[in-house]
C-alpha cells in the first residue's frame, strides 16, 4: 500500500473498539532461524513502538515500503496505522520483547478483497517474518468473509514479491510503470499447505537444532555443593568433554569446579546459546530475565516445582515460558532431566545423568524426568547407542511433536523412540509421525492408556487394545507397553535392515526352543518359511554358521531368528562369534533381519557386535534376548512396520460438493461454549447436508391423520418409528414398523407405537433399499483427537467390540482399510454369494464425515447409525450429533506455537 493510500477513511473503525480484537489471533511462532516472536493485533498503544520500528528502518527500506523516502509517519498517519475495527482493516505486530520488530495490515477494498502491505525491521529481514504474517492475515480475513488479497509492489522489490509468489497461492501479475500489481485468492490450498507444512517443519527443527547443537553453555546455579543439581550438571557437561565452552553462573563463586563462574548470565562476556537452569523455582524468574538480557537461545529448566506442584506452579510455569518465547526463546522443561547431543563435534551432556551414552542412530524423547536416568542407563547397558535425547518434563513449550520435525531432517538418526504420558497436539502429532514413519522407525511406549482425562470422560469412549493399536499402525507408529519392548524393538531397527515379508526361518541346537519360536511366530502372524532346523547339541560353531547362512540365502526366507542353548564342551561364544563372522562376510548380499537368544544376553554381546570406530556396535550388530518370545515379538514388530511402508500412503482428499462456510456458520451459532448441545433433527439435517451425506426423508407427526398425510407425501412403502431413541434401538425393533403399504397400516403402526412409547410423536421415514445395518460414528480419544469409527450395527457386534478406528485427517486408503477392517465386514462384500454392498458408497460417506470433523472441532460426538448399505448405495436412517467445546487443538490455520494459556493436556 503505497503513502497515499494511507489517506482513505477507514469505514467502521471510528465504531470498533480498537483494543477489543478476537484473543485467538495471538500466536507465538517459530521463525526460520528457530527463534520466536509473539503475533497479536495491533491496538491504539503501540504508537511509540511503530515509530520506533520505523525509526531503525534504513532509507531503502522505506521506500520499498512506501514508495518514496516517508522519513517519519506523520500524525494522522500514526493514528490510522494504530488503531483498526479488526474486521475491515486488520494489522498484525510482530514483538520480540518490548520491540515491534514486523508489521503486516490488510484494508478492505470490496465485499470480497483487500489490499494487504508488509514492513519487517532490518535486523529481522530474512528470518521468515513476512510469509508468517501473510498466513495470518489469510487466516482473519477467511473470519471476515474476504475471499482475496490485492497488493502494489515495487518491481525492484524482489523480496517482498517472492513472499507472495512462494506463499503457495495462484497470483496473477500485472506490471505497470515500475509497480507490481499481484492479485491472489486467499483460500488455502494443497499447495499453500504444503508451503507451510514444510516452513513449519524447517523452522521447528531449526529451533531443535538450535538446543541440541549449542557453541557455548551457561549454567545457572552451578554449584560446589554435590549434593545439588547445580553441581551434577556442570559435572556431566564437563566430563562429557563438550566442545563449545562452558560459563558457570554463581554469584558466589570465583570459580566452580576449577572453571571461572559469573555473578549473572549478564556479565559473560561472549554469546550465550543455551543456559541450564538449575535454581530454586521461586528464583527462576529473576534468573530468566537475565537470560533475556542476554540474548540466550534455548533455556532448560532442570528445576522443579512448577505445574506438577498445583495452580499457583502451573501459573507461573505458563508466565515464564511466555515471557520466553516473547523474547525469541525455547524452553525444556521446566521439571526436566536435560539433553544430550553425543555427536563427537559437540558431546553435549546437559542432563543429571552421570554420563554421555555411546554414540548411535537412535534418538529418544522423554516426558518424564524421573525415567530419564533409567532410560539413558538402560540404553547404555543393551548396547543401544543414541544420537540425541530430550527429557521435556513439564513440557511447557518443546515438546515431542517438535523433536518429531527435527529427527525428520537429521542425517545421524535413523530411528525415533519415545516414552509419551500424553499428547499436546494429537492431531498434529499424527500428522507428523505419518510422515516420519515412512522413512524412519517410531517406536512409543504411551503410558496412561486406562486413564482418561476429567473433562473428556463425558464424551470419551472405552476403545479395545486391538484398536488403540490400529490407530498407532495408522500413523506408522510401532506402539509397544513397557520399556523392555522399547528397547527390544529398537534394537532390530538400530541394528538389522528392514524385512521384505513376513516369512521366518528357526536356527537352532534345540528343537523345544525351535518350537517356542515357531509357536510364538504363528501367534504373531509370521509364517515359517522352511522347516525350523535343528543342528543338534553336537554340532560345532562351523555347522552352525553354515545352517545359518544356508537359511539366509533360501529365497523363500525374509528373516531368521537363531535360538541357541550352549553346549557344555564348547563355550557359547564361540558360536556366536561364528554366527557374526559368517553374517559379515555375507556382505551387501546379507539383506535380511537376524535375531537371537545367544548367552541369554539382553542387548549386542561383544560376540555379535559389529563395532564402529569408537568401539560402539554399529549397524550390522546382531541383537540377543532372554528367550525366544522376546526375539520373535520384536522381530515381528518389524514385519508389521515393514508392511506398513510397503502399503500405499493414500492422499488427502476433499469430497465434492462441500459447503464448509455455511456448516461453520451453524456450528458457531448453535454451539455452547461451556456445554454440550444436542442437535434437533433439523439441525443435524441441515449441518450433514453441508457435506453432502443426506438422511433418508422423514417427517415427526403427533396423530395418526398426520401419519397418513405424511406417508403419502413421502411416497410408500414407508416405515414408523416411536420417538423414543431406546424404543428404535432395541434389537428386536420393537420401536420400529417396516414396509408399510397403505393407509390402514399407517394408521395401526402408529396406534402401536403411540401406546407402547406412551408419545405423541412418530417418526414417518420413506423405506431405503434393504441392505446391511452399519454404523459411521466420531467421537473424541484423549490421545488421537478425533476419531472416525465403522462397524456393522447388531447387537453380536457391539458385544464383541468389533468396529475399526482411524484418527483424522483420514487419507482414501485410510477409508477404504476402515470399511473392510471389522471381522463382520466380510458380509459387506458378497458372503456366501450374497451381493456385494457398495463400498465405494461407504468409503465415500467415511470421507465426508472425517472431513467434517476435521472442518468442525466443535462437533464431539456424531453416530451415522443405522446406515443400510446395499448394491444400490449407502442409506443414512438415523444421525446424532453432539457440539461442545473442542478438547482437542485442531491442526489447522495459519503456524504456531501451543497457547502458553493452554495448560497440557
Amino acid at each position: 500500500m503505497k503513502t497515499g493510500d494511507s489517506q482513505r477513511d477507514g469505514g467502521s473503525a471510528g465504531t470498533a473498539d480498537p483494543f477489543d480484537y478476537p484473543r485467538q489471533w495471538e500466536a507465538d511462532v517459530v521463525l526460520s532461524d528457530g527463534g520466536t516472536v509473539h503475533l497479536r493485533p495491533v491496538v491504539p498503544s503501540d504508537a511509540d513502538g511503530l515509530v520506533a520500528m520505523h525509526g531503525r528502518l534504513s532509507e531503502r527500506s522505506r521506500y520499498l515500503r512506501y514508495f518514496g523516502a516517508y522519513p517519519r509517519i506523520p500524525p494522522r498517519d500514526l493514528v490510522r496505522f494504530s488503531t483498526v475495527d479488526h474486521h475491515d482493516r486488520v494489522a498484525f505486530v510482530a514483538m520480540l520483547g518490548d520491540d515491534i520488530v514486523a508489521v503486516g495490515r490488510y484494508e478492505r477494498l470490496d465485499q470480497e478483497s483487500a489490499e494487504v502491505a508488509f514492513v519487517v525491521d532490518d535486523a529481522h529481514q530474512g528470518r521468515g517474518l513476512g510469509s508468517i504474517l501473510l498466513e495470518h492475515l489469510a487466516a482473519a480475513a477467511s473470519e471476515s468473509g474476504l475471499r482475496r488479497f490485492v497488493a502494489e509492489v515495487l518491481a525492484e522489490n524482489s523480496a517482498m514479491i517472492r513472499v507472495f509468489r512462494d506463499a503457495g497461492y495462484q497470483v496473477s501479475r500485472d506490471f505497470e510503470e515500475g509497480v507490481v500489481h499481484l492479485e491472489f485468492d486467499i483460500d488455502p490450498t494443497e499447495e499453500s499447505l504444503a508451503v507451510a507444512r514444510a516452513r513449519e517443519q524447517a523452522a521447528e527443527a531449526r529451533s531443535v537444532h538450535n538446543l541440541l547443537h549449542p557453541r557455548s553453555v551457561a549454567v545457572i546455579g552451578a554449584s560446589t555443593d554435590p549434593m545439588k543439581i547445580g553441581y551434577a550438571v556442570l559435572g556431566n557437561l564437563l566430563s562429557a568433554d563438550f566442545s563449545g565452552t562452558v560459563y558457570p553462573v554463581n554469584p558466589e563463586r570465583a570459580a566452580v569446579r576449577g572453571v571461572r563462574a559469573y555473578p549473572s548470565v549478564v556479565d559473560i562476556p561472549d554469546p550465550v546459546d543455551l543456559a541450564i537452569v538449575a535454581v530454586p523455582a521461586e528464583k527462576v524468574e529473576s534468573v530468566l530475565d537475565g537470560a533475556l538480557a542476554k540474548g540466550v537461545k534455548t533455556l532448560v529448566i532442570v528445576s522443579g516445582g512448577f505445574a506438577e506442584a498445583g495452580p499457583h506452579g502451573q501459573h507461573a510455569e505458563l508466565r515464564l515460558v511466555g515471557e520466553a518465547r516473547a523474547h525469541g526463546m525455547r524452553v525444556v522443561g521446566p521439571n526436566a532431566l536435560g539433553v544430550l547431543n553425543t555427536d563427537p563435534a559437540v558431546r553435549l551432556n546437559a542432563t543429571l545423568a552421570p554420563r554421555l551414552p555411546k554414540r548411535g542412530r537412535t534418538g529418544f524423547f522423554c516426558q518424564s524426568g524421573a525415567l530419564g536416568i533409567a532410560i539413558l542407563a538402560d540404553s547404555a547397558s543393551r548396547g543401544l547407542g543414541l544420537s540425541t535425547f530430550v527429557s521435556a518434563g513439564n513440557r511447557a513449550d518443546v515438546s515431542g511433536n517438535d523433536l518429531l520435525q527435527y529427527w525428520e531432517t537429521d542425517p545421524d538418526t535413523d530411528v525415533v523412540l519415545l516414552y509419551l504420558e500424553s499428547f499436546g497436539n494429537p492431531r498434529k502429532f499424527a500428522r507428523l509421525a505419518r510422515r516420519l514413519a515412512r522413512s524412519k522407525p517410531i517406536v512409543a511406549v504411551k503410558s496412561g492408556r486406562h486413564a482418561v482425562r476429567p473433562q473428556l470422560a463425558a464424551t470419551s469412549t472405552e476403545i479395545d487394545e486391538s484398536s488403540v493399536q490400529a490407530l498407532f499402525e495408522q500413523a506408522g507408529v510401532v506402539r509397544v507397553d513397557s520399556l523392555a519392548q522399547l528397547f527390544d524393538t529398537a534394537l532390530v531397527f538400530a541394528h538389522q535392515p528392514l524385512p521384505a515379508g513376513s516369512r521366518i526361518a528357526i536356527v537352532g541346537n534345540s528343537s523345544a526352543i525351535g518350537l517356542l519360536a515357531a509357536d510364538t511366530a504363528r501367534a504373531q502372524g509370521l509364517r515359517i518359511g522352511i522347516d525350523p532346523v535343528d543342528i543338534g547339541p553336537q554340532a560345532g560353531p562351523e555347522q552352525f554358521a553354515e545352517a545359518v547362512g544356508e537359511a539366509l540365502r533360501s529365497p523363500e526366507v525374509d528373516a531368521l531368528v537363531a535360538v541357541f542353548v550352549p553346549p557344555v564342551a564348547i563355550p557359547g561364544s564361540a558360536y556366536a562369534r561364528a554366527l557374526r563372522e559368517s553374517v559379515v562376510a555375507m556382505g551387501d548380499r546379507q539383506d535380511k533381519p537376524i535375531v537371537s537368544t545367544f548367552l541369554a544376553a539382553e542387548g549386542v554381546p561383544d560376540e555379535l557386535a559389529v563395532l564402529g570406530d569408537d568401539g560402539a556396535p554399529r549397524f550390522g550388530s546382531i541383537p540377543s534376548y532372554p528367550s525366544p518370545e522376546r526375539a520373535v515379538n520384536a522381530l515381528a514388530r518389524a514385519v508389521r512396520y515393514a508392511a506398513w511402508r510397503q502399503r500405499p500412503q493414500g492422499t488427502l482428499v476433499r469430497p465434492a460438493g462441500l459447503h464448509p462456510e455455511r456448516a461453520q456458520g451453524l456450528v458457531s451459532r448453535l454451539a455452547d461454549e461451556g456445554a454440550n448441545v444436542v442437535l434437533s433433527d433439523d439441525e443435524v439435517v441441515e449441518l450433514l447436508r453441508c457435506y453432502g451425506i443426506d438422511v433418508v426423508p422423514f417427517r415427526v407427526v403427533s396423530s395418526a391423520a398426520a401419519a397418513v398425510a405424511a406417508a403419502e407425501e413421502l411416497g410408500y412403502p414407508v416405515t414408523l418409528k416411536a420417538f423414543d431413541e431406546t424404543l428404535r434401538g432395541r434389537p428386536d425393533l420393537a420401536g420400529v414398523r417396516l414396509d408399510l403399504t397403505s393407509e390402514d397400516s399407517v394408521r395401526v403402526s402408529y396406534r402401536d407405537l403411540r401406546e407402547l412409547s406412551q408419545l405423541d410423536n412418530v417418526y414417518v421415514q420413506r423405506m431405503a433399499p434393504k441392505g446391511l445395518s452399519c454404523v459411521i460414528g466420531l467421537q473424541d480419544d484423549p490421545s488421537f483427537g478425533s476419531l472416525v469409527s465403522f462397524g456393522l450395527s447388531g447387537v453380536v457386534s457391539s458385544l464383541l467390540g468389533d468396529q475399526a478406528f482411524r484418527a483424522v485427517p483420514l487419507t482414501d486408503v485410510d477409508a477404504a482399510t476402515l470399511v473392510r477392517e471389522p471381522k463382520t465386514a466380510p458380509l459387506l462384500t458378497g458372503y456366501r454369494g450374497d451381493e456385494p454392498a457398495d463400498l465405494a458408497a461407504l468409503q465415500d460417506m467415511v470421507m465426508r464425515v472425517a472431513t467434517l470433523a476435521e472442518d468442525n472441532p466443535e462437533v464431539r460426538s456424531l453416530a451415522l447409525d443405522p446406515i443400510l448399505a446395499s448394491p444400490d448405495g449407502a442409506f443414512v436412517t438415523n444421525a446424532r450429533v453432539v457440539l461442545g467445546p473442542p478438547p482437542s487443538r485442531p491442526d489447522s490455520g495459519p503456524r504456531r506455537l501451543r497457547p502458553i494459556n493452554t495448560p497440557v493436556d
